[in-house]
């Protein structure tokens, strides 16, 4: 899910994830979350705050204003480090994952069974 804004409408956040705010949380069904500071003056939602307290991960992208809600998991990643991890490279040398500390980086794993 992906907004526009680190504060959306409550329908749209509704719309989106299942939540709805009301007087006792953000509620789904019959399950309702303590969450009054999720709900601003001005009626909007922070994602931020909703996310923390739904145990849903969010990532920000500053630079571009957007806003990513990860799908309810129960437990969202505290942290996008990575485990070290040291590897052959293609001519049998050893490569550590630390190596590329400060950048971007995509594994692929692949297995056959």
């Amino acid at each position: 899910m992906i907004f526009q804004s680190s504060t959306v409408d409550q329908a749209e956040f509704a719309a989106v994830t299942g939540w709805v705010p009301k007087p006792e949380g953000l509620c789904k069904d019959v399950r309702c979350v303590p969450a009054a500071d999720a709900v601003g003056a001005d009626g909007r939602i922070d994602v931020r705050v909703a996310a923390q307290r739904l145990a849903m991960a969010v990532v920000e992208d500053e630079q571009h204003g957007l806003v990513a809600l990860g799908p309810e998991s129960g437990s969202a990643l505290a942290s996008a480090v990575a485990p070290e991890l040291t590897l052959p490279d293609a001519h049998g040398n050893p490569f550590s994952l630390s190596a590329l500390h400060g950048r971007k980086v995509l594994l692929v794993a692949w297995a056959s069974w």
